[in-house]
């Protein structure tokens, strides 16, 4: 096979695993977006079990009831909520929407994303994807999670804290709001991911374990960089809240990579970097 048909070939399977995913997170956004949850209490055993059924909805779906609830949790309840363009209420639940699909098809992405890259790793390469695939999903759900409901609400009665401080009236845009909270969010979620992407360049060789802890100055300035690029807003409170646990989250997976480096058999196959 020459290596224009190799390409071809590649493709057309990175074409099957986008459809594949696509079959499967293009109806869950579907729903999301034209069902609405309505709640119910099932007795078992003599004890209550709250449950929900799905209801056809257009405009009371499942992304305007999280809309409600990210509200009611996050805001202050002097804050008032504005629609400021004419889309804007249309855009909140396609971005609600979009992060709700992307978390509940995270299972089925990992699994197309490895099925595709199996056949090219090596069998090490192959159980370290199989050792990391679950601690990756749950520190992301984890992170996600505590920037949801805990991080973001402690933000926003922070910053309207200094609003109040002005004398001025708490304000906020509905899409700058929800942009905001899920930025905010998933970016607690990927910064999760960092001790998972240090152990596993140790793991592969290509970085070793000293290097992690020579390099730490590099490391918090590049947290407080990426803390304040991925932060939808201007305050140094937001940019420090990301950079202080990333620098945490990068100590501690060099902790894990020296401790692997060290019970390791055999040094690592491609050892570079010090």
């Amino acid at each position: 096979m020459g290596d224009l048909e190799k390409i071809l070939s590649v493709l057309g399977e990175a074409r099957h695993r986008m459809v594949r995913i696509a079959l499967v997170l293009g109806p869950l956004f579907g729903f999301l977006v034209t069902f609405r949850l309505v709640p119910f209490t099932l007795r078992l055993f003599g004890r209550p079990l709250p449950l929900a059924y799905p209801y056809p909805d257009l405009f009371g779906n499942v992304t305007a009831q999280v809309f409600r609830a990210m509200v009611a949790s996050m805001l202050p309840s002097d804050v008032q909520l504005l629609n400021v363009g004419v889309g804007d209420s249309i855009m909140v639940q396609m971005e609600i929407g979009f992060l709700l699909t992307l978390m509940f098809g995270m299972p089925w992405i990992v699994h197309e994303v490895g099925a595709f890259l199996v056949p090219a790793l090596r069998r090490n390469e192959r159980e370290l994807l199989r050792r990391i695939g679950i601690p990756a999903t749950v520190l992301f759900a984890i992170g996600t999670a505590l920037g949801l409901f805990v991080l973001t609400p402690l933000t926003f009665r922070l910053l309207f804290r200094y609003v109040a401080a002005m004398g001025l009236e708490p304000v906020i845009g509905v899409q700058q709001f929800v942009t905001f909270a899920l930025l905010y969010s998933i970016a607690f979620g990927v910064v999760f991911e960092l001790p998972v992407f240090v152990y596993t360049l140790t793991r592969l060789g290509v970085v070793k374990a000293a290097a992690w802890r020579k390099h730490w100055r590099i490391a918090v300035i590049g947290a407080l960089f990426f803390g304040m690029i991925i932060t939808p807003d201007n305050s140094g409170i937001t940019m420090l809240m990301i950079a202080v646990p990333m620098i945490g989250l990068y100590l501690g997976g060099a902790y894990f990579a020296g401790r692997w480096e060290r019970r390791s058999p055999k040094p690592p196959f491609l050892a570079c970097g010090g």
